[in-house]
């Protein structure tokens, strides 16, 4: 579609006047610029990009495909198996779920063409999940019945969490809890925060080693809000090390993502009642990256 800028729409975001023109949301839209299907005067437009008397607009905004989850042969690192459950340590890198920007390749996508899982088809079997750079443990059901009950277990704080984490600098006190509600940021919709309005969260840290100006810690979780741990050390001013999103990325430590690694997890059998306990190293580029801070200089 083509469209000549009025007068009363010089001034006027791009994004905001595509969306009124195709009648489409804001984040059909913005996926429309993003594959530069929104141009202005013939050039890619930028969404911030303020209208001016004789721009012309040309777009194309189409609806999103539905999402689907299919089986794909990727290898899975299973940490435990049984007829109910199964442990799988993620790798740093991989998306839990299918999402929109995110369609293949998950590890719902691996785990499809092990088994078939119970529950919400994108999300299947999954109880929790992790960031896409954090690697580590998770657990995921087989049963309706294990979904239900480990379901239960986590909205009860009864499955028990622990993270290893490499973050700037060297909190004044070994030990201790950061409480702080997180919600959207509202300066960046991207992202979240501690904001008064958000949901509640507890982080519980405890200092494992000192390396250098740094230091690794494990994080203990009551709550499992988004981007948790990462929010709450960038609202501590202990980023997290190489986090692109609260921190900032640091090339020479090799890091896919965050230096964040889910090491141990534990719970009781859905069935047995029988209590599991995991725990799973970091992958070799965090040991690397930990090295490389241990060995700089105070």
């Amino acid at each position: 579609m083509r469209h000549d800028v009025t007068p009363e729409e010089v001034g006027k975001r791009v994004d905001v006047t595509v969306a009124r023109l195709s009648r489409a949301s804001r984040a059909l839209v913005a996926d429309a610029i993003k594959r530069g299907a929104v141009l202005v005067n013939g050039e890619p437009a930028k969404a911030g990009r303020a209208l001016e008397e004789g721009d012309a607009i040309e777009y194309a905004v189409e609806e999103r495909r539905p999402l689907t989850a299919e089986p794909e042969d990727i290898p899975l690192a299973i940490v435990y198996e049984d007829d109910d459950l199964m442990v799988v340590d993620k790798p740093a890198g991989m998306v839990t779920h299918p999402a929109h920007g995110s369609t293949s390749g998950t590890l719902v996508n691996a785990l499809l063409a092990h088994v078939n899982l119970p529950g919400d088809s994108l999300r299947p079997g999954l109880v929790h999940r992790l960031d896409r750079d954090t690697s580590g443990l998770l657990v995921v059901a087989k049963t309706d019945e294990a979904l239900s009950k480990l379901g239960i277990a986590m909205k009860a704080r009864r499955i028990k969490r622990e993270y290893l984490g490499l973050v700037h600098g060297v909190p004044e006190h070994a030990r201790g809890t950061i409480e702080g509600a997180i919600g959207r940021d509202p300066h960046n919709r991207l992202k979240f925060a501690v904001v008064a309005d958000g949901k509640p969260a507890v982080t519980h840290y405890e200092l494992r080693e000192k390396l250098g100006r740094n230091a690794e810690l494990i994080f203990r979780l009551e709550t499992g809000r988004t981007h948790q741990i990462r929010v709450h050390l960038a609202a501590m001013k202990h980023a997290i090390v190489n986090d692109p999103i609260y921190g900032r990325e640091e090339p020479r430590l090799g890091l896919t993502g965050q230096a964040l690694h889910a090491w141990r997890l534990a719970f009781v059998h859905p069935r047995t009642g029988v209590e599991m306990d995991f725990e799973v190293d970091p992958p070799p580029e965090y040991v690397r990256a930990k090295a490389m801070l241990r060995g700089d200089e105070a």
